[in-house]
This record gives structure tokens, C-alpha cells and sequence, in this order.
């Protein structure tokens, strides 16, 4: 389960804790015939892509209205002061600002990236980012897309190293290409904690699933949901076979900014080789909590870029002007204000006080590296077997069914990770909510009916006590090594 840790104590009045109009059938609907009078395009039933996202099935507007939303992965509190003031001050006092961007960018948002990013990439030797190697996209999911758009043939393949993202799988499908799965491996020992780091990727088996077809692969560190981030070695090894079978490699780094215990991030693309051959993806949503600005952007050589600023400026054309300047402002007053570092230290604590609640239930977990999202073991949850699960559900693995379990019956709304294929493993995911530090009451089990809106971000944390209880009624003894497969992504 993905559990979601927040910075701010401030009372909680975004979508996901407001009461809402439940609809007559509490099942989400999507048209999917190839019969009705304006027949969708094949490529949308094509691996289940026409199904409802993971995020539709699993939002507020489904679920009891008074549920605790800990699956989806966005923040609990606005921007820093100082950014949100950035914004309207850009909005008011430059009128261009609100008109259209140029499809690469706003100038000062490029060159901030440029300044803050050149020196992180040590095969530049020391020179700076050109315009030309940067493009500000729509989010870092647009700047995928926008990317992917402008590589891929229909027939291409991708490799994917699962568990990921599930955006992946539809953006790749949309270009008419093919997802080609690779797992990462859980630890092989049952029980207890293990690291990001005991996930690891075989090498011969990553270098068997490429074929004269392969296009391109998607490499995320620091990695949703598995919080584990690749060392240089290891990116070296990855890097050795996308050379070999010159491929676009896709870097998905929009976890940068969340790395903890002293680890470091290491960008694939400063590798020998790799510079030429891959797009680096980053998220000022992710960086500085406004993932609903839709402010990303891509860093690579110029003709890699270029193609995918193409691409994007038939897609969105360009993205936000206001949301740019503020992300912008962010950025250059980041280092100065040790923003970053204030940041990690908050969610590394909460993501200890968040997996003591799984050392209490005795529930095995990988303590994340990086990203803010804890994979626990949750093989020992059992529900009814004759549970009714919607038709959205059914077929999609058992993390789906438990979620849906836990939303009605333990009102914690969580999302599961498995995405469209039947992975050897299932995985479910919430986030939780927290205030700015650990306060005494986070250990405590406040009831339900205390926890429930309006709630401070801080008591619905002590509300997780809560809900560990009431897992722990319908835990059952299980044998890890035959059930390894149900495990839960938890967002701090």
C-alpha cells in the first residue's frame, strides 16, 4: 500500500477529505464496446488500456464518503509561502505571463533549471545546460508522453522493470509499441524489514528481454513504488546493455529531491555513452509540492529534446506560464533557504513513524531509499472470499480486491500498484498523511469517529494507529515464501 506523508498541520479541505454525492451505483462506469454508434479506437482495448485507471477506481467520488484518502500521490499541503507568492506576484505583474509560453519554456524557468542542474551531471565537465537540451513539460507524465510520441513506431518495445508506474503501460500502448516486463526481486527471506536495496535486477534477464524490436527502456530511481535507488554500479550494468543494443533510455528521476540515510542519486545519462541516448525527466510538482501546477521537464541532447518539443507543441503546445515563473523562483531560491534539506529530514521521519505501525502488526516491508512510498508484505490480510468487488476490479489481481476491501470496510482508500499485467507479486498502496514532525499523539490510536473530518493532518496520522488495529483482526498466519506475492506499497 503507498502511504502519503504531508509537511503542513493545517486542516485538511482539499478533494480528498470533503464529503461527496455518491452516485446510484457505487461501481465506477466506462464505455468500452467496439459496437456503440462511435466505436473507440482499437488501441484502447489493447492490454486492458480501456479499463479505468487505477486513480478513477480508487478516488473519493467512489468510496465511502468517509473514508481516509491514503492512495493517491499528492501532497496534503500547499506550496511553501514564498512559491505560492512567487505565482501571484508573477501573475500580476507581468502580463505576457499569463498568455502563452513558449513551447520549450518560460526563459527564466529554463535557465534556472540549467543552473540548478549542470553541475549534478558531471559528464558536462563543468559547462552548462544549453536551451537547447532542456523542455519544460506539462508534468513530468506530459514530458513522457511527449517523448515517447516522438520515438516510438508501432511494434517497438519497451522494457518495463516492474513493479512501475502505471502510466507507463498506456503511454507506451497509446504509440501502437509493446510493454516487455522485467521484475525487480524481493528479498528471497520472509518477514521482517529488508531495504530498497535488497530489491535487485538481474542483469541476464534484464539483457534477455531485448529484441531487434526494442526501442527504448524506462528506468525510475529513485523507484515508485519500491523506494529503491540505483546505485552507480548498477546503472552502469543497465547502462552496458542499452549501449549495446542502442535503445533510448526514458530516466524517470522525479524522486531526486526525496533520497534518505545519505544515499545519492546518480543520473544514468553522466554515464560514457549514455549521454547521447537518453531523455533525464524531472518533476517540479514532486520537487515542491504543486503536482497540480503540471510543471516538469526533460534534460537531454539537443536532438532528443528537439523531437520531443515537437511533439509536445502538437500535444498541449505548451504548458502553464504562471505555475513556470513561480517553479522557477523555487528553484533559485531552493539552496539558499536549505529547502531540500529541511524537506528530507521531514519525510524521512515520517517515514519511520509510518513504518513503526508495521513493526507493531509484524508485517514485513522494504524501508524506502528514496521517493516517499514503503512496499509492505500484506499476504497476511485475509478477506471473505465471497467479498463483493466491482466489475472494475474483478480480473486485475488480488492488491485490487483488498483495496476495494479496505476502502469499505477499514475506510482507508489505498491504491494498488499491480497495473495491467499479473505480476508474479501483487501489490496495493495508500499514503499517509502527517503533520510537520513526529508529535506524541502519532503513537496513540484515536477512534474513527475522533479522526474523521474536518481533521488535522497530525491526528489523521494517529488515526493510522487506528487502522492498524483493525488490520490486525484479520491478519492470518501465511507462508511467505508461497504468498510473497501480496505485498503493499505504502506512500509516506
Amino acid at each position: 500500500m503507498l502511504f502519503r506523508l504531508a509537511r503542513a498541520s493545517a486542516r485538511l479541505t482539499s478533494f480528498n477529505r470533503l464529503p461527496l454525492v455518491r452516485a446510484i451505483s457505487t461501481t465506477p462506469i466506462m464505455a468500452t464496446s467496439r459496437t456503440s454508434v462511435i466505436p473507440q479506437a482499437e488501441r484502447m482495448f489493447d492490454g486492458g488500456t480501456h479499463k479505468l485507471d487505477v486513480w478513477t477506481i480508487f478516488t473519493p467520488a467512489n468510496v465511502p464518503a468517509d473514508c481516509i484518502n491514503l492512495g493517491q500521490g499528492f501532497m496534503n499541503w500547499a506550496p511553501a509561502e514564498w512559491i505560492r507568492k512567487a505565482a501571484h506576484k508573477a501573475m500580476d505583474e507581468d502580463i505576457m505571463v499569463n498568455h502563452y509560453a513558449h513551447p520549450r519554456g518560460r526563459p527564466r524557468l529554463v535557465k534556472a533549471i540549467s543552473d540548478v542542474y549542470s553541475p549534478t551531471f558531471p559528464n558536462l565537465e563543468g559547462r552548462k545546460l544549453r536551451t537547447e537540451e532542456i523542455v519544460v513539460t506539462a508534468g513530468a507524465n506530459g514530458g513522457m508522453y511527449a517523448a515517447l510520441t516522438a520515438h516510438l513506431e508501432p511494434g517497438d518495445e519497451v522494457v518495463l522493470i516492474e513493479p512501475f508506474f502505471d502510466q507507463y503501460f498506456a503511454t507506451i500502448g497509446f504509440q501502437g509499441a509493446k510493454p516487455v516486463y522485467v521484475p525487480l526481486h524481493p528479498p528471497k527471506e520472509g518477514g521482517g524489514k529488508s531495504s530498497g536495496a535488497d530489491w535487485t535486477l538481474d542483469l541476464a534477464e534484464l539483457e534477455a528481454a531485448f529484441t531487434p524490436k526494442t526501442k527504448a527502456i524506462i528506468v525510475n530511481t529513485p523507484h515508485n513504488p519500491v523506494g529503491k535507488v540505483f546505485t552507480q554500479e548498477e546503472l552502469e550494468g543497465i547502462a552496458k546493455i542499452c549501449i549495446k543494443h542502442n535503445v533510448l533510455v526514458i530516466a524517470d528521476e522525479v524522486y531526486d529531491c526525496m533520497i534518505y540515510d545519505g544515499k545519492k542519486h546518480f543520473h544514468i545519462a553522466s554515464l560514457p555513452g549514455m549521454w547521447e541516448r537518453t531523455l533525464s525527466v524531472f518533476s517540479g510538482g514532486k520537487s515542491f509540492a504543486a503536482t497540480g501546477w503540471r510543471v516538469g521537464w526533460l534534460v537531454g541532447p539537443e536532438a532528443l529534446v528537439s523531437a520531443t518539443l515537437a511533439a509536445q507543441s502538437r500535444i498541449v503546445f505548451c504548458t502553464n506560464g504562471p505555475m513556470q515563473e513561480a517553479i522557477a523562483i523555487a528553484l533559485e531560491g531552493a539552496a539558499e533557504r536549505k529547502f531540500f534539506e529541511t524537506q528530507v529530514a521531514e519525510y524521512q521521519e515520517r517515514r519511520d513513524i509510518l513504518c513503526s505501525y508495521f513493526d507493531q502488526l509484524g508485517l514485513p516491508y522494504t524501508l524506502p531509499e528514496g521517493s516517499y512510498f514503503v512496499l509492505v508484505d500484506m499476504s497476511r490480510l485475509k478477506i471473505p472470499v465471497d467479498y463483493p468487488i466491482p466489475e472494475t476490479c474483478k480480473g486485475r489481481g488480488k492488491d485490487f480486491a483488498k483495496c476495494w476491501w479496505m476502502a469499505n470496510e477499514i475506510k482507508v482508500v489505498s491504491i494498488p500498484p499491480s497495473g495491467p499485467r499479473r505480476h508474479r507479486r501483487e501489490l496495493c498502496s495508500l499514503r499517509v498523511l502527517q503533520g510537520p514532525r513526529a508529535p506524541p499523539c502519532c503513537g496513540q490510536a484515536p477512534s474513527r469517529a475522533q479522526a474523521l473530518p474536518p481533521v488535522d493532518a497530525v491526528s489523521e496520522m494517529g488515526c493510522l494507529g487506528n487502522v492498524v488495529q483493525e488490520w490486525g483482526c484479520h491478519l492470518a498466519d501465511c507462508d511467505y515464501e508461497k504468498d510473497i506475492s501480496a505485498l503493499l506499497s505504502c506512500m509516506i
